[in-house]
């Protein structure tokens, strides 16, 4: 890509973590009293707690009624899913472990132990960091965002492959949007049995719908400008191609 294209940050574990919270739109709990799932039931706080909104007969309850102090040990795990059809759409995986505490009639979870497992391995955030973190501004409205760019605009994807290196292409059969956050759009590469992940950083980030309407117009015109798909030069490749 151009030499002007210098943003090329990408999300740090704890606001990674906090942006699979925030999007997330189920989770599943596992307490004394067993595990469950639990759809459109939690909510998050500024702080990083969680609040759940459970059923009366709900396992996760009956273990707060009944554990030591009220505050039964349990682990919540979220799951990050790619809004568009791609392979092995896990994006991450998200763990808190911790006690829930009731308060006015609701369900509180305070974490004291995160772990954010992505392609490239699990990490343990700092509680702290996780607490003062704050999603991504984007990752509530990335679902739609993705759905339309892929659904709506496959040629604008196509014309985007022109910044990612012919090596990184090479033997593609699709490409989809995977990944959108406000520093930067990734790309998955598609092959028979394998596939990859390219990242097209933004050259600045982008805090809202409208400034990443601006962010993909740029890489739109720098991939007008390209003759031919560029070299990787610029282009952050998020992991080596893999099977399956």
């Amino acid at each position: 890509m151009g030499g002007s294209h210098t943003w090329a940050a990408v999300p740090g574990a704890a606001e990674r973590a906090r942006s699979v919270l925030a999007a997330a739109w189920s989770c599943a709990v596992t307490a004394e009293g067993g595990r469950e799932e639990l759809v459109g039931a939690h909510g998050a706080a500024g702080d990083g707690r969680v609040l759940l909104r459970v059923p009366e007969d709900s396992a996760l309850r009956v273990a707060a009624i009944c554990a030591p102090r009220g505050e039964p040990a349990a682990v919540l795990e979220f799951a990050d899913v790619a809004p568009v059809p791609v392979r092995h759409r896990i994006r991450a995986r998200l763990w808190l472990a911790g006690r829930c505490v009731q308060e006015a009639g609701h369900l509180v979870f305070h974490p004291s132990r995160v772990v954010l497992r992505q392609d490239s391995g699990a990490v343990l955030v700092d509680r702290d960091e996780f607490a003062a973190a704050a999603p991504d501004p984007l990752a509530r409205a990335e679902a739609a965002l993705l759905t339309h760019l892929a659904a709506a605009h496959p040629d604008a994807v196509e014309r985007l492959t022109r910044l990612v290196g012919p090596d990184s292409l090479h033997g593609a059969v699709r490409v989809r949007p995977l990944a959108v956050d406000r520093h930067g759009l990734t790309l998955r590469v598609e092959r028979a049995r394998r596939h990859g992940d390219v990242r097209l950083p933004f050259h600045a980030p982008a805090d809202d719908v409208s400034q990443l309407t601006e962010r993909l117009h740029v890489l739109l015109a720098q991939a007008a400008a390209a003759s031919c798909p560029r070299g990787p030069r610029g282009l952050q490749r998020q992991r080596t191609d893999r099977d399956g």
